[in-house]
């Protein structure tokens, strides 16, 4: 990963940025101090989130949680009364 001062970031963003597309990533430094990291963006939202920490992926496999049986003889005040107990 190479390093590169603020100063050249700013001076020649748009070379860095077309580079960054195609797939190096950089160190940004400030006073000879690493400040930050370029790197390409992934190729989807949720790739983005993963990597955060923000979301995690499923245990479970969306056809299980599909086939579970539903009780349609209650309505949401009744699920949300019985959720609450006595308040």
């Amino acid at each position: 990963m190479e390093k590169i001062a603020h100063r050249e970031l700013r001076n020649n963003s748009s070379s860095i940025l077309a580079r960054v597309g195609a797939g190096e990533s950089f160190e940004i430094t400030n006073n000879g101090v690493v400040k930050a990291v370029i790197s390409p963006a992934k190729s989807t939202s949720l790739e983005r989130l993963l990597e955060g920490g923000a979301v995690r992926v499923a245990r479970t496999p969306i056809s299980e949680i599909l086939d579970l049986p539903r009780d349609r003889g209650l309505d949401s005040l009744d699920v949300l009364t019985d959720l609450r107990g006595d308040r």
